[in-house]
């Protein structure tokens, strides 16, 4: 089985620009077989009913006043429900860096993907043998690459205990156990010294704290003064309207999709790195660097009609084959009970993000770069 993951793997990261993301017939296959042999004979039960109850709560509320903070009240047992049922969908379609980039005239997306890593690693101005963390570090996909980049010693911290042991195994696989490690730990309450690290990143992560100031805060305390922390924070941006309803919905379904708790907005993030401490030496929307060329970052989301393509299971025709794949494989045994409501959730967290990027209302990449004062 691994040696059939391996080679879709393969095939997925050196194909051709049109092809990249994947055969998707056969990576869905083997992905839900192999979700059996990760996790047992219900491997989605749990943390199904927990994300269920979620998007239930969410139907059946607004998004505005108090309500939100509803959504925050249980935020470790929502992230990590939704990392346990995401974690191998986005691992087999996506690759083992769990974030966004735009490409390039000429990237591939494994390149553009590792240039957008390297990137904020470089903002970081560590060196060979500084301890370095990774806040919301996945299954370590970035935090190899930039081990490999800065020879920086990496530790990353993660919610989700599968998380840690797929990323410790990936590690060890690199020839990185001595420079990467994952460990188990929640960022609202990171377990580390006091001005322990030489720099700090976060990839898209921090979106999942129920407050900024309290992830932000943690951060500051375990940074040595006049360190750096560097992050990509999924926010709306100032074009997003309240009064308007496909927005509103589309920030929904983001929520939904994605497991978060609530959206904030640009400025809310970088005031939220100021309340704490920080002085912020750079703030804009990295999201639109790609006007100088290349293609959006949605733009793996966007529906495209041509076959080859995993755009092409965004469409309409393409969504029902999906769906209708998944039912089927759920009902021969083939695919644990519950692929098929994971599939759906994260569908739509991906039309959520697609339209978000499109219509310019959110990104996944507002570029934070600060600084703890010396003292």
């Amino acid at each position: 089985m691994e040696r059939v993951v391996d080679r879709i793997t393969t095939v997925y990261k050196n194909s051709p620009k049109e092809q990249q993301v994947v055969m998707a017939a056969a990576g869905a296959v083997v992905g839900l077989l192999s979700l059996n042999k990760a996790f047992g004979t219900d491997p989605l039960g749990k943390s199904l009913t927990i994300i269920k109850a979620f998007l239930s709560q969410e139907r059946t509320r607004s998004i505005k006043g108090d309500e939100a903070d509803d959504r925050n009240m249980d935020y470790t047992t929502l992230v990590n429900s939704y990392y346990e049922l995401a974690t191998l969908f986005y691992e087999w379609g996506w690759g083992q860096s769990f974030h966004f980039s735009y490409q390039l005239p000429g990237e591939t997306f494994a390149s553009a993907t590792a240039r957008h890593e390297y990137y904020l690693a470089g903002r970081l101005g560590v060196k060979e043998g500084d301890n370095v963390l990774d806040v919301g570090c996945g299954v370590g996909g970035p935090m190899r690459n930039i081990a490999r980049f800065t020879r920086a010693n990496i530790t990353g911290v993660t919610l989700n205990e599968y998380q840690v042991q797929r990323g410790n195994t990936l590690n060890a696989q690199a020839g990185l156990s001595k420079t990467a490690e994952s460990v188990q730990a929640d960022f609202m309450k990171l377990p580390f010294d006091e001005n322990s690290f030489d720099g700090v990143y976060a990839i898209e992560a921090t979106c999942h704290a129920p407050k900024r100031e309290g992830v932000y805060g943690e951060i500051y305390k375990v940074l040595k003064p006049g360190a750096i922390f560097a992050t990509y924070e999924w926010c709306l941006t100032p074009k997003y309207d309240a009064n308007n309803e496909e927005h509103k919905l589309i920030k929904k379904k983001i929520e939904e999709g994605d497991g978060l708790p609530d959206m904030a907005y640009e400025e809310e993030c970088t005031q939220a790195l100021r309340n704490v401490g920080f002085e912020v030496m750079e703030a804009r929307d990295a999201a639109l660097d790609e006007r100088f060329g290349g293609d959006p970052w949605y733009l793996p989301l966007h529906p495209s009609w041509n076959p080859l393509t995993f755009r092409f299971q965004m469409t309409v025709v393409g969504k029902f084959i999906t769906k209708n794949m998944v039912w089927m494989m759920e009902k021969l045994w083939l695919a644990p009970t519950g692929t098929y409501k994971v599939q759906e959730m994260l569908q739509q967290g991906g039309w959520g993000c697609d339209r978000g990027g499109d219509t310019g209302i959110f990104t996944p990449m507002w570029l934070m770069v600060a600084r703890k004062p010396l003292k």
